[in-house]
């Protein structure tokens, strides 16, 4: 009886401890603002990042998404989520309402964001250099860059007396961005007149009610909402004929006339390198955050010969890419 009962030990030993024996796998937290058919791109770029840290999901990584389908108001309770779950970094790659979501749901989870703006300004860390705390990550250019957006929409447009501005007013640089264009306005001379979308009702209004030929194009400030529609502003832009400049290249692409903005690829991938390296056993802290200084004007040529512009020859050198 006692071999009997040693023998059944022996083989429960062999079998569900040595399962707990296996190095557990650690889990990333991505909290999205989108859908990961909209993120398709960018999530590629952020896998890459976390590929040259050394980490490929499914292998030595595992994710676990949430999705917020582009309503800012669901991220804080979604950011929840992920750090009960738990996971051991929490990614908030995807603009200023993520970074701040992931901020206010942990104080001790590391996080690694992706934003257009400022951090330092918008309280998510205290510098760039020595974020402190269990934030860092990567800014891009994309919002302070939004008043060269209309210096240039006004270059394509020199006789037209206003151009419409589009924010999101649920974005926390919606102020600052405005405010901004202003001052631009202001030193070029032209007018602007301020519009708010943030759903897709209001999207399309902007467009059917904007007030032609009184304000003659539409500049759109830096926002993950509206980068992340550059398809569905394109067709509205061409189905009403209406110049307009976004931030993401993907507007240009779709056939829109011009984006002026960060690059995406490389902000989501060094995400995914702090990632990595947070994975690794580095410290937020100790990771200053990474600026993303390069930006890129793409100009669709063909666009631009529907909608009736003519393109200054000096913007069109200036464009890293024309697109025919």
């Amino acid at each position: 009886m006692r071999r009997r009962a040693f023998i059944l030990l022996l083989g429960a030993a062999g079998t569900l401890p040595a399962r707990a024996r296996q190095p557990t796998m650690p889990v990333v937290g991505y909290l999205g603002l989108e859908s990961p058919e909209t993120y398709a791109s960018r999530l590629a770029a952020f896998r890459e990042g976390l590929a040259e840290a050394g980490f490929s999901e499914g292998r030595n990584v595992a994710i676990a998404f949430r999705w917020a389908d582009g309503h800012y108001d669901r991220l804080p309770a979604l950011a929840e989520e992920l750090v009960r779950l738990p996971v051991s970094v929490l990614a908030a790659p995807g603009g200023a309402p993520v970074a701040l979501a992931a901020k206010s749901a942990t104080t001790v989870l590391p996080i690694v964001f992706e934003m257009g703006g400022d951090p330092v300004a918008l309280g998510v860390v205290d510098s760039l250099s020595r974020p402190g705390g269990n934030l860092t990550g990567v800014s891009s250019l994309s919002v302070e860059v939004s008043r060269k957006r209309l210096e240039f929409l006004h270059e394509v447009l020199p006789g037209v007396g206003t151009l419409g501005v589009v924010a999101n007013a649920t974005s926390p640089t919606a102020t600052s961005q405005l405010r901004s264009l202003q001052v631009a306005a202001d030193t070029i001379g032209v007018g602007i007149r301020k519009l708010q979308a943030s759903n897709e009702g209001e999207l399309g209004a902007v467009f059917r009610d904007l007030p032609r030929p009184e304000v003659g194009g539409l500049v759109f400030t830096s926002d993950p909402y509206f980068a992340n529609r550059s398809q569905a502003l394109a067709r509205l832009a061409l189905r009403h004929r209406i110049p307009a400049i976004t931030q993401s290249r993907d507007f240009p692409l779709a056939g829109g006339l011009m984006s002026y903005g960060g690059d995406f690829a490389q902000s989501h991938r060094n995400a995914g390198v702090y990632v990595g390296r947070i994975l690794k056993g580095e410290k937020p802290a100790d990771l200053p955050v990474q600026l993303v200084t390069k930006v890129e004007l793409f100009i669709n040529l063909q666009a631009a010969i529907e909608l009736g512009v003519s393109l200054p020859p000096s913007l069109m050198i200036s464009a890293d890419q024309v697109i025919e």
